[in-house]
Order: structure tokens, then C-alpha cells, then sequence
């Protein structure tokens, strides 16, 4: 008798779980930039550190007071840290023509005149303003020379909708992205 309200249970939860939506893969995207001569001809980029509210595979869309808005079937279609640093490492690579950017775990063996740190601090919304990226950016150059700046840049959303987050965040990391370039090869370093 016991079999019978376990199997019925077994069915709905079956029949349930064939009701949930499918997630909705998102991916960040290089935006166009204006180039920046006289950058060192090799440029390594490091893996990008994340704050940990940021290490996950489902988006935050908002933030709070203290609290955090994830949207569980909105989901990044691979590491947010390995995604913004093959993005950042684009970017850079359209801003500074003649300069060659690798990530850090591509397995070159050359070795670079500059290598650029960054540290993500924050990089969501408030649940009705825009974007906010804040980002620790740090580039040293073979010689021994480094420098290190904070970043804060806003970005407006258009919606407060996942397509719309990822929007803005790509252009904000574009916006970071010409940043970096012109402390790469405007002698900040």
C-alpha cells in the first residue's frame, strides 16, 4: 500500500519538472572602440578576478541594500570570469592595433613588454539605475614600472531585462576596455 502514494508522487514530480522552462543562455559581446597607437607589441591579460557574488553561472540582474536579485533561468553561457577576460582581451585587441593580447591561460610562450591585472568589484544595477561596473586595473610593464587605477563607470540599461543587462554590461566593458588601452600605450606605465 505504501507503493502506490510513492509512485504517484514520483509521476507528478516527473510531470513537473518536464514543465520547467529551459534556461536562456547569454554571452557578453566585444564592442568597437576608437584605436590608441604606441602600445608595447605584446600584451599579456590575466585572468580576471571576480567579486564572489559575481562567480556564478546564473545572472545577477540587481542589487539592493542588501540584498541581490538572480534571475535562475537567465545563465551565462560559460565562466562570467573566463567571459569577461576572452571579451576585455578583444577589446584590447581592436583598440591597439599592432599590439598582440593574450589571456593568460592560452598557453603562449612569449613573453610580454606589459601585463594587465584586473579585479572586478561590482559589476551590476541597482534595481532602477544603470549599470555599474567598478574595476581595480593594474599594468605593469617588463621594466619593472606599475601603476594601478580604480575604475567606476555607469552605464544606462534600457529595460530591466537580462537582454538589456548584457547590453550594458558589453559596453561597459568596452568603455573599460578604452580605459586600459590608453594606460597600456599612453605612457601611464
Amino acid at each position: 500500500m505504501r507503493r502506490a502514494p510513492f509512485a504517484a508522487w514520483a509521476v507528478l514530480a516527473g510531470a513537473l519538472a518536464g514543465c520547467s522552462p529551459n534556461p536562456a543562455y547569454y554571452s557578453l559581446a566585444p564592442v568597437p572602440g576608437a584605436p590608441e597607437g604606441g602600445g608595447p607589441r605584446v600584451v599579456e591579460l590575466r585572468r580576471v578576478s571576480l567579486a564572489g557574488y559575481l562567480d556564478r553561472q546564473e545572472m545577477v540582474l540587481a542589487s539592493q541594500g542588501y540584498r541581490l536579485r538572480i534571475t535562475p533561468r537567465s545563465v551565462w553561457a560559460e565562466s562570467p570570469a573566463d567571459m569577461i577576460g576572452r571579451v576585455l582581451a578583444e577589446n584590447l585587441s581592436q583598440r591597439l592595433p599592432g599590439t598582440v593580447v593574450f589571456r593568460e591561460a592560452t598557453g603562449a610562450t612569449v613573453t610580454p613588454r606589459a601585463t594587465v591585472a584586473v579585479s572586478v568589484q561590482r559589476f551590476d544595477a541597482m534595481s532602477t539605475g544603470p549599470l555599474v561596473l567598478r574595476a581595480l586595473v593594474t599594468v605593469s610593464r617588463r621594466d619593472g614600472h606599475a601603476t594601478g587605477q580604480v575604475f567606476t563607470l555607469t552605464v544606462p540599461r534600457e529595460a530591466d531585462t537580462p537582454d538589456a543587462l548584457v547590453a550594458s554590461m558589453s559596453a561597459a566593458l568596452g568603455q573599460l576596455a578604452d580605459r586600459i588601452a590608453g594606460m597600456v600605450a599612453g605612457g601611464a606605465v
